[in-house]
């Protein structure tokens, strides 16, 4: 064991030995490296010193050419518009008939185009030739609009509405070819404006303002006819009355202005981008709502001058381009055309607000003219003429009610109607609802009041009886009612029928007022203490026994009141007779008369009517008699 341990040990030794050698060997090899590394450091020094100036000049050599190469670039580029300006300006300055529309327009584009680009270049050497740019696009833009106006003028004639609105067919509009061609020509027009205007306003398009005029014209033209017939349908023959819906063509006017409107504007919707619509649309019917203005400034001098017969007409006026309008509004959205319409109307209708006020006054002035009244107290014709007004007033119940709810409650009977506002309806003032319906009843009750007075001062001034002023006020009652329940006026009037009440109670009452003359010759004194008291039952009473129980002064009271009584009946029913009265007339009064005097006459009769044995000397009538007189009042 003590052997084997031995050579190991001979043999490790051996091994270190040999790896001390090895490191003495590579210490020698890094010595060398290192003094080969400082030469080569020494060299490289040497060598850097020697290249660097040529290098860095080569890399100033290379960004020179490379700034050249991009100036020459931009000098191409800057050189290409103004090339392709003298291109582009041969084609301009022709015209879209020799070169085509469709390569005209796209020259157009180019020029457009071409001028964009060299705005953003922001040269100064470079403005000369935007000007010039820009001149060329305006030549070329007047040219398109030339194109424009003769492709627009093309075919196009007035028509004759009326032929269209009687045959129930729609009115015609620009033909769907002709329209996408003037649809392009304006895109580009418009397009070379805003570019022109670089970004700021550029006002209405030049081919918008040329569609204006040649359509504005066109319109304008149409309906010049219907215009003419509006006027000349106001002119009034001699005896002619009162205004009849209809008698005037200004609704078909209306009508046929809102259907050309209407048909214009899917032709503009077909021809301008949207937000162009309203805009174009209200320059192209300029024209024709100038002229329709004008035309009801003419309705509204005839209706001035005959306003009682003819304020009827300004009703229609307002209803019907109320309704045009509003249709118009629906259709296009055209709002500022359908203000503008309502302006047209303003005049006429503050003249048919002074004819709510002219209708009372007349009323008031009528009466007081009446220079006699009919001695047989019949009505007269005053109060026809103003139920008649107001039957014709709920012909026209939206407009009407509209101008009452402009005027307020009561507002009809200011004497300064001309110098109120001028306030413009709107949709919801035209509703005939509750509130509107109460203002209306409103308005005839108070005329119906202002009737009903003024006849009461006439008759007072003209009939000294009173029975012939109730007569008469019942008379001209019963026209009232009977034109109110045969006419639309029954549904509208429920609520001045307590005032109607009132007259006609007020009627009875001063016609009864002879009849108490009458009545109080039936009236006797009865003193209880005397003897047995009358029964107050319905046990039959002995006039025998009443009589002879009267003193002599007694009787002949008794036979006094007969004879007063009969002559005074005699005479009320002879003036009864020579009234004329209305058929509900005299069946009311007689029907109060027979309640009146029957019961009184009945009671006097079956206490004293023994006064002169049966011989009718005193007593002229008995019960059934005078009951047969009093029926026969009917």
């Amino acid at each position: 064991m003590v052997g084997l341990r031995k050579d190991a040990h001979a043999e490790e030794s051996a091994e270190v030995e040999v790896l001390f050698a090895n490191l003495d060997k590579m210490r020698t090899l890094t010595k060398k490296i290192q003094s080969s590394m400082s030469r080569l450091e020494t060299s490289g020094r040497t060598v850097q010193d020697a290249i660097g100036p040529v290098y860095g000049n080569t890399q100033k050599l290379q960004t020179t050419n490379n700034n050249i190469d991009r100036i020459i670039n931009a000098i191409d580029r800057v050189r290409e518009p103004l090339d392709m300006r003298n291109r582009e300006e041969r084609i301009i300055r022709s015209s879209p008939q020799r070169v085509g529309l469709s390569e005209y327009m796209a020259s157009i584009d180019r020029t457009r185009q071409a001028l964009r680009d060299m705005k953003q270049t922001n040269l100064k050497s470079n403005q000369q030739a935007i000007q010039e740019l820009l001149s060329l696009l305006q030549a070329g833009c007047r040219q398109l609009e030339d194109v424009f106006r003769d492709v627009l003028r093309e075919g196009q004639q007035p028509i004759e509405p009326l032929n269209f609105l009687t045959k129930g067919v729609d009115f015609p509009r620009i033909p769907s070819s002709k329209a996408s061609q003037l649809r392009s020509i304006h895109s580009y027009v418009a397009s070379s404006a805003a570019e022109m205007a670089n970004g700021a306003g550029a006002g209405v398009p030049s081919t918008a303002q040329v569609y204006a005029d040649i359509r504005g014209q066109y319109m304008t033209y149409s309906l010049q006819n219907l215009a003419t017939a509006a006027i000349g349908t106001t002119r009034k023959q001699q005896g002619e009355g009162t205004y009849k819906r209809g008698d005037n063509a200004i609704g078909t006017y209306t009508q046929g202005l809102c259907g050309v409107f209407c048909a214009e504007y899917d032709s503009i919707r077909d021809i301008f981008d949207q937000d162009e619509w309203q805009q174009v649309f209200m320059l192209t019917c300029q024209n024709a709502l100038n002229a329709f203005a004008a035309t009801l400034k003419d309705l509204d001098r005839h209706v001035k001058d005959n306003l009682l017969s003819d304020c009827y007409l300004a009703y229609e006026v307002i209803e019907v381009v109320s309704a045009s309008s509003l249709e118009l509004e629906s259709r296009t959205g055209a709002s500022d055309v359908k203000q503008t319409m309502a302006d047209a109307c303003k005049p006429l209708r503050e003249t048919a607000k002074t004819s709510l006020n002219m209708f009372l006054a007349d009323i008031r002035n009528r009466a007081r003219e009446l220079s006699s009244l009919p001695q047989d107290a019949a009505s007269v014709s005053l109060t026809g003429e103003a139920m008649t007004r107001l039957q014709q007033l709920t012909e026209y119940l939206a407009p009407v009610t509209s101008i009452l709810t402009s005027l307020g409650d009561g507002g009809w009977s200011s004497p300064n109607l001309a110098q109120g506002g001028g306030n413009t309806p709107n949709l919801r003032s035209f509703d005939v609802g509750p509130d509107g319906k109460a203002l209306f009843a409103h308005y005839a009750s108070d005329t119906i009041e202002t009737l009903m007075s003024n006849l009461q001062m006439r008759a007072h001034a003209a009939y000294r009886s009173k029975s012939q002023q109730g007569v008469f006020l019942a008379n001209n009652m019963a026209i009232v009612e009977r034109m109110i329940r045969e006419s639309q006026l029954e549904r509208l009037l429920d609520s001045a029928q307590p005032k109607i009440e009132a007259w006609r109670k007020k009627a009875v009452a001063m016609y009864l007022d002879t009849w108490k003359e009458t009545s109080a010759y039936l009236l006797d004194v009865q003193y209880t203490n005397r003897g047995a008291r009358p029964p107050s039952t319905g046990a039959a009473i002995d006039s025998t026994a009443v009589v002879k129980s009267l003193s002599s002064k007694d009787k002949d009271a008794i036979k006094e009141k007969f004879r007063n009584f009969n002559a005074s009946f005699d005479d009320n029913m002879q003036r009864h007779k020579a009234y004329k009265m209305e058929k509900e007339v005299r069946t009311m009064l007689a029907r109060e008369v027979q309640m009146f005097i029957e019961a009184l006459y009945g009671r006097f009769w079956d206490r004293y009517h023994d006064i002169d044995k049966g011989k009718g000397k005193y007593v002229k009538y008995d019960k059934n008699q005078l009951n047969a007189w009093l029926s026969n009042l009917a």
